[in-house]
């Protein structure tokens, strides 16, 4: 539908209020008028435009879609009425009256069951901000959101096309900005699907800004009248159409100027600077003015910069002399290079424009020219030889400025020489230094006093006082050489360096009383000694270098300065005799490089010496300290001292206990060589302390539990990126006495075992049997009976290393009844043995008769006298032989393997003998139990009440 209601745009109507709209369906080509009450509701500012959308006009009345289109001002307060979609969408006057009283009495209706009309948005959004619904009565209001226009719509891109149930549009052809709401108009029967579009109208709240402060224009001085210059930078307005940037003008034109504005074709507006007048850059190179940008609101805001016109130079000015024609006057004595006079000529214009040469009209004649130097740059004319006798009076200089495109100017020197009537004064040297060409050679460190020159001065007039004295500065004299008149030796004064200065110039100079001098100059080159040896920049060299560099590595370039010159200051460089081989030195450019791969940890600093030797005779040398240290790399693994570790810790050592140091080394140094420790299994149980190399366990160890742990420890050091290793650790449990024997049979002290009275002396009777979980001595149990009751209780005796009990003495009559062994089970642990106790009980019968009385019995508390006597074993190293720790858990499992083959054969013994038992008391109580023949042990043994074995 949104496509079909861009195709009838052109329906669009607008009127100064709410207008009436017109629905085909509802009365077709009938205009209805808007109602008193809408008339007084609407304010000046709200403009009204309703679109049916769809292909036919009735069609959108079943499609029940339809499009409001309301227009008001940006900034207008909260509570500000846009429009009512009842009234415009027709629901109330096109309504029944029982709809119409629906809608002007919501609450009636709903309490006769009819729904009342329901206004919503579709949903949430930007344009929801700033917009309030009334549900009830479908009018729009300005929020507390104030709407600003400038902010919405500052890109002003896009058509007015629905982003959602409320979103924002600018219109692309004009300057339009759109809020889209989407409103739902329930219930059912009523629905309608209404997309309202307010048009916020532009008000003039901005005014026109310059982007800079300052704008600069740049006008050649020859540009003509009517020249235009574009001004960059244009004035801005968020504003648009009327509201925006209507025209510019100048503060003040300073009558030379005049702004124009074109309007492009997007309706942008750009100044034009016009020029009205002649410009002049040498009269006046700028022109400052302040620009104003005016928009079209009522009333119009303004906005200014300052707008400078910079005159730019043109070459239009040739240089120029003040006057035509100088008069110079020139004394015939004069010296070579006296000023004789200057021309200076003028060109007012700038820079490359305004420069000037000057030179020699061709007129000028050759003897003039070599007489009178003319300088091109400055003007300056110099005399620059020796008037002589024969040379002209006057001489006519014609000087020409010459400047860049122009006519040379002119002017005329005339030159006047007077010729001098008196001579000056005459100086006759004679050398006794090694002179040439006017320079005298002498050696550095002469001696104070050499003698250099003798001067003679002669007076040609022969009538004149002279004065002589020496004009320069130097270590030199110049005094008169007595007895004679009119001599003087010139001398030095003190020693000369010729590195501290090679050259001196100085002058002897003769006056008369006329005022007529004569000068000669006298060049002083020293000669150079080899009296400096070569000085290093720094005693000590210090250098630093990474290990494993590569083959012929760049150290440093050495630099030593002689200050001597010639051959004498030319500097060598050689390596001191403690360098290693592997170190060479360029001699020529004292480049210094290694030569092969150092390895820090071979050797981290080398120290030796290098040697600056210059070529003067004999030759001269400094000493120099190359320090070199090798820098460390991270090329070496952490190592473990050994390539493995075995610690042999006692059980029950107690939590975080030190068991054993793990030492590791690092060849390399600081942070490469620092190393963490860590543990790599069984980290729950132990850790280690990274700074010592301490191994701990967390927890207390049980040898029975685990007799032995493999550790994995790695070392990892701390360089970038890291080397680690790892290392195994055996952790061997070394076993203590902390468990007494274990009494396996039998299994209480409430069974008993019946032994007949026909067994014969010797014959094992039964048996204690026990285990130890511990190895080793600790492990070895003895037995041995330390308290016995009964009719005649030493009968019997246990074998102390088996724990066989056998019948010692043939049994009597007075032997029957019970008898009662208490056994003691003893290991021998260090440093104290542990044991446990059983009590044997054994029946001496015939026959078991009586069994409770038999129980009774057991159940008293037996009054025994203890034997300290602890039992003698003989302990060989092949009777039990102690199994190592890796043996461990084989002996456990045969033990509970023996230990359930035990309980099961007593247990089928003793159900036999019951039912044996029971057979027999049937049939004849007096039936005597047969017993086996050779001493065999019968096994029936009655329990009746199990009993913890203690320890004593």
């Amino acid at each position: 539908m949104r496509g079909q209601g861009n195709a009838r745009s052109s329906l669009v109507q607008a009127v100064s209020l709410r207008p009436a709209t017109w629905h085909p369906c509802l009365d077709m080509g009938h205009l209805h008028r808007p109602s008193s009450r809408t008339s007084h509701r609407n304010l000046p500012h709200v403009v009204l435009l309703f679109l049916f959308v769809g292909p036919f006009n009735c069609l959108a009345s079943y499609s029940r879609a339809t499009e409001l289109l309301y227009s008001l001002n940006e900034g207008l307060p909260a509570g500000v009425l846009i429009g009512s979609l009842a009234e415009d969408l027709r629901l109330l006057p096109r309504a029944s009256g029982r709809q119409s009283q629906q809608l002007l009495h919501p609450e009636r209706t709903a309490a006769e069951g009819n729904p009342p009309l329901s206004f919503s948005l579709a949903s949430g959004g930007l344009s929801g901000q700033y917009v309030t619904l009334d549900n009830r009565s479908g009018e729009l209001h300005t929020s507390a959101q104030e709407i600003d226009r400038e902010a919405l719509c500052l890109d002003g891109g896009g058509g007015a096309a629905w982003g959602g149930s409320t979103s924002i549009a600018s219109s692309p052809s004009s300057d339009s900005c759109l809020l889209l709401l989407d409103v739902l108009v329930l219930p059912q029967e009523y629905f309608r699907f209404v997309k309202v579009k307010i048009a916020i109208r532009d008000i003039n709240d901005n005014a026109p800004q310059f982007p800079i402060s300052e704008i600069s224009v740049w006008v050649p001085e020859n540009s003509p009248v009517n020249t235009r210059l574009a001004i960059e930078h244009p004035a801005v307005d968020p504003d648009v159409g009327i509201n925006g940037v209507q025209t510019y003008r100048l503060l003040d034109y300073h009558g030379m100027f005049t702004l124009d504005v074109e309007e492009n074709e997007n309706g942008e507006r750009t100044p034009y600077l016009i020029v009205m007048g002649a410009l002049d850059r040498e009269t006046q190179d700028q022109y400052v003015s302040i620009i104003i940008a005016e928009d079209g609101g009522s009333p119009p805001l303004l906005g200014s910069a300052t707008l400078t016109i910079g005159i730019s130079d043109i070459n239009d000015n040739c240089p120029l002399f003040i006057d035509s024609q100088i008069n110079v006057t020139v004394y015939g004595n004069a010296t070579v290079g006296t000023p004789v006079t200057t021309v200076q000529a003028v060109d007012r214009d700038l820079g490359t424009n305004a420069q000037i040469t000057y030179s020699y009209s061709q007129k000028v004649p050759q003897e003039s020219k070599e007489l009178f130097h003319l300088d091109e740059v400055t003007g300056v004319v110099k005399l620059s030889s020796k008037i002589g006798g024969n040379v002209l009076q006057t001489h006519k200089l014609t000087i020409l400025a010459n400047g860049p495109g122009c006519i040379p100017a002119v002017i005329t020197a005339l030159v006047s020489i007077i010729k001098v009537v008196f001579r000056p004064p005459e100086i006759v040297p004679r050398y006794i230094a090694n002179e040439m060409d006017g320079v005298v050679y002498l050696k550095e460190l002469e001696p104070v006093n050499t003698p250099i020159a003798f001067f003679t001065i002669r007076d040609p007039e022969g009538k004149y006082k002279i004065n002589c004295y020496l004009e320069g500065e130097g270590p030199f004299r110049l005094a008169p050489y007595k007895p004679y008149n009119n001599e003087y030796l010139l001398e030095t004064t003190k020693p000369m360096d010729y590195e501290l200065q090679p050259f001196y110039e100085i002058a002897v100079v003769a006056w008369n009383s006329e005022g007529f001098h004569d000068k000669r100059i006298i060049k002083v080159q020293l000669l150079d000694d080899n009296d400096n040896a070569p000085v290093f920049l720094q005693p000590l060299i210090e250098l630093t270098i990474e290990e494993n560099n590569a083959p012929n590595a760049f150290l440093t370039k050495l630099y030593a300065t002689d200050a001597d010159s010639g051959e004498m200051g030319r500097v060598s460089y050689f390596l001191g005799p403690d360098a290693p081989s592997y170190f060479s030195l360029d001699s020529v450019t004292g480049i210094l490089t290694v030569s092969t791969q150092l390895d820090r940890e071979e050797k981290e600093k080398y120290r030796y010496t290098v040697r600056a030797v210059d070529c003067g005779k004999p030759p001269r040398e400094s000493v120099a300290t190359v320090a070199l240290t090798v820098l460390d790399k991270n090329d070496n693994s952490p190592r473990f001292i050994n390539k493995d570790f075995s610690f042999f810790v006692p059980e029950n050592f107690p939590g975080y206990g030190e068991i054993g140091v793990i030492s590791v080394t690092d060849a390399d140094a600081g942070r490469n060589g620092w190393v963490a420790l860590s543990v790599m299994n069984q980290s729950d149980i132990f850790v280690i302390d990274t700074g010592k190399g301490m191994l701990r366990a967390k927890v207390s160890l049980d040898r029975e539990q685990q007799s032995s742990y493999t550790l994995w420890v790695e070392a990892v050091d701390g360089g970038e990126p890291a080397l680690s290793s790892t290392t195994k650790i055996t952790i061997l449990l070394l076993d203590i006495n902390d468990n007494p024997p274990l009494v396996l049979f039998p299994q209480s002290n409430m069974s008993y075992l019946l032994v007949l009275p026909s067994t014969l002396p010797g014959s094992p009777v039964t048996e204690v049997y026990a285990v130890d979980k511990d190895t080793g001595m600790n492990a070895v149990i003895a037995y041995s009976i330390i308290g016995r009751r009964g009719p005649r209780p030493e009968s019997f005796r246990i074998d102390p290393k088996t724990g066989n009990i056998t019948l010692e003495e043939a049994l009597l009559q007075t032997d029957y009844g019970l008898h009662r062994l208490l056994v003691k089970v003893s290991d021998h642990g260090y440093p104290e043995p542990l044991h446990s106790t059983v009590m044997v009980n054994l029946f001496v019968n015939d026959t078991v008769s009586n069994e409770s009385y038999i129980e009774s019995l057991l159940r008293k508390e037996p009054e025994i006298n203890i034997e300290e006597k602890e039992p003698q074993i003989s302990i060989k190293p092949t009777h039990r032989k102690v199994e190592s720790m890796s043996c461990m858990p084989t002996l456990v499992a045969l033990s509970v393997i023996s230990l359930a083959s035990i309980t099961l054969v007593t247990g089928m013994g003793i159900y036999i003998c019951l039912r044996k038992g029971k057979k027999h008391h049937r049939e004849d109580d007096n039936l005597e139990v047969q017993i086996p023949l050779k001493g065999r042990i019968d096994l029936c043994m009655r329990e009746r009440k199990p009993m913890d074995i203690s320890n004593i």
